[in-house]
C-alpha cells in the first residue's frame, strides 16, 4: 500500500537525507511536499487537508516549535517526530508511544518507526503532546552555573546572549562575563520570555536588549550587540520577518 509522505524539515541537508532513504529503501512511500516552517506547513495542510498519511516532522522549526501547527490546523496523518537530541522530550514520545526518529536519521530506525506508524490504529495523542510541548506561562528567571565546587546564579535579565561554540553552549552577560552551561539552546528556548529572548539562528539566541544595530546588507541581518561577540551576529533568514515582528511587537 502506497504511503504518501509530508516531510516538515527546515534543514535542507537533513530533509534531503530524509528523502533519500525513503525514495531508496522503502518504494511504497511517495512523498508528496516538504515544508519548512509552521506557517508553510498549517497553509500545506489547509490546502492538501488528509492527504498525507504520514508527516515526518522536525521538533524545532524556522518560526517556532512545531507543536503551533497542531494549534493552528487539523492533522490527521500518522507523526514521526524527528529531533536531533536525545532530551526530556523524546524521553516523553517513547514513554507515550509517539514515534521519533534521531537525526541523523538511520535506515534501520526508520524502518521501526515506520512499521509502528503502520501499526498504529490512531494518530498522534494530541494531548500528550500538548503536555510535552504546550506553552509555557511561567519563564526562567535565573540559571545556575557551576563552576567547579562554586554555584553561580545568574538573572535572565542579565543575560546578553547564548551561543553554541563548538559543542558547548555559552551563556554571555551584559557585563561581559561567559560560562559555559549545560542545556542545549533547544531547551533553553522552551525556557526563555519570547517576548526578551529570541532564537535568531540554530546557533544564537539573543535578549532584546543586547541589540545596540542592525545592517540589512544582501538580504542578510547582521546584528551589533553589546557585549560584542566574537563571531559575526547574524540572523537567520527563514527568521527575518519574524525576528523583525518580534522586534516592532515587544512591549
Amino acid at each position: 500500500m502506497t504511503l504518501n509522505v509530508l516531510i516538515v524539515e527546515d534543514e535542507k541537508m537533513a530533509m534531503e537525507n530524509l528523502s533519500r532513504i525513503l525514495l531508496s529503501h522503502f518504494p511504497e512511500i511517495r512523498i508528496i511536499g516538504n515544508t519548512a516552517s509552521i506557517r508553510d506547513t498549517v497553509k500545506w495542510l489547509q490546502e492538501h487537508p488528509d492527504s498525507a498519511d504520514v508527516i515526518f516532522m522536525d521538533v524545532e522549526l524556522s518560526d517556532g516549535n512545531c507543536f503551533e501547527i497542531f494549534r493552528q490546523t487539523t492533522v490527521n496523518a500518522k507523526v514521526i517526530m524527528t529531533t536531533a537530541y536525545d532530551s526530556y522530550a523524546v524521553k516523553a514520545f517513547e514513554a507515550g508511544s509517539i514515534d521519533y526518529l534521531l537525526k541523523p536519521v538511520d535506515h534501520e530506525a526508520l524502518k521501526r518507526a515506520i512499521d509502528r506508524c503502520r501499526q498504529s490504529a490512531s494518530g498522534i495523542d494530541i494531548e500528550k503532546l500538548s503536555r510535552i510541548f504546550g506553552r509555557k506561562t511561567e519563564w526562567r528567571q535565573r540559571f545556575i552555573i557551576r563552576i567547579n565546587d562554586k554555584i553561580l546564579p545568574v538573572r535572565a535579565d542579565d543575560i546578553a546572549y547564548f551561543y553554541s561554540e563548538g559543542k558547548n553552549t555559552v551563556l554571555a552577560t551584559f557585563d561581559g562575563r561567559k560560562y559555559i552551561m549545560d542545556s542545549t539552546l533547544d531547551i533553553l528556548s522552551d525556557e526563555l520570555d519570547p517576548e526578551k529572548f529570541f532564537r535568531i539562528s540554530r546557533s544564537c539566541i539573543l535578549n532584546m536588549q543586547a541589540i545596540e544595530s542592525l545592517v540589512k546588507h544582501l538580504g542578510r541581518l547582521t546584528v551589533t550587540a553589546s557585549p560584542r561577540p566574537d563571531f559575526e551576529m547574524t540572523v537567520s533568514r527563514s527568521r527575518t520577518d519574524d525576528f523583525m515582528k518580534w522586534l516592532e511587537n515587544v512591549k
